[in-house]
């Protein structure tokens, strides 16, 4: 895979140009085994692009407090959001809160808010509150909580790092909820260009264009399929206009090289 990054689409720095930038610091052994195939990167990815969001870094770390709070340390300063999955369940291997509050420098306490909105849904299923269950309702001291239109425990924010469930039509929910806190940028629009030639034929050609166009984000994405090479061009932009200038000559400049 060939790709070039520069410019305005490239930089991902918080302060440097007004982008907006988020991290996702996934969280669990059972990813690390492979027992586990991670579904939130996509969704996350996709929704986040969708509301003008740059999704910069993904990491994944062990169910360990001292890699989750220098992870989330590292991050949160890095990148405008942090959004972090999975450890926020009943059992002993769940250390994300108190992995947060300590990153935070702040006590873990069970609130009352998270206890209501899971004791009429728990109530209703015919489900106790046990201790073990009461540790969903445990949040850093100062967070704001993350409904979970699913099983009720509610995810949280603190910060700017968002904190939601590993299940993934939880975290979906979570995220969706979370939404409205975030601050949205301009949407990036994407064209492709689908060509029947390996990109190792047009990578100079690429990179040339790409140095012409530094603030389009360029990407070459090769595949075979069973009629041959098959790579495709892709172009990103949060500006119209200069995006399909970018297509239309990078469209020219392959034609005269007779790739299209």
């Amino acid at each position: 895979m060939l790709e070039w990054r520069r410019g305005t689409m490239e930089t991902c720095h918080v302060s440097d140009n007004g982008v907006i930038t988020a991290a996702v610091l996934i969280i669990g052994d059972e990813i690390l085994s492979g027992r586990t195939k991670d579904r939130n990167i996509g969704t996350i990815a996709s929704h986040l692009d969708a509301i003008g969001i740059r999704l910069c870094e993904v990491r994944i770390v062990a169910d360990d407090t001292q890699e989750i709070v220098s992870a989330v340390n590292a991050l949160r300063v890095r990148y405008t959001y942090l959004f972090t999955t999975g450890g926020i369940g009943p059992t002993h291997d769940d250390l994300t809160a108190d992995s947060i509050g300590e990153a935070f420098g702040v006590p873990v306490e069970i609130d009352p808010r998270a206890v209501g909105m899971m004791e009429p849904v728990y109530s209703a299923r015919g489900i106790a509150l046990t201790p073990a269950r009461l540790r969903m309702a445990r949040v850093p001291a100062g967070a704001e909580l993350i409904p979970n239109g699913v099983t009720a425990a509610p995810g949280f924010s603190i910060g700017n790092v968002f904190v939601l469930a590993g299940v993934p039509d939880i975290m979906e929910s979570m995220l969706q909820a979370a939404t409205q806190r975030l601050r949205t940028g301009s949407k990036i629009n994407s064209v492709s260009i689908v060509l029947r030639q390996p990109e190792g034929e047009i990578a100079d050609l690429f990179a040339a264009h790409q140095a012409a166009y530094p603030d389009v984000a360029m990407g070459s994405y090769p595949s075979f399929t069973a009629d041959g090479y098959r790579t495709e061009l892709v172009l990103r932009s949060p500006d119209a206009v200069r995006l399909e200038s970018a297509r239309e000559t990078l469209v020219r400049l392959l034609a005269e090289r007779e790739f299209l």
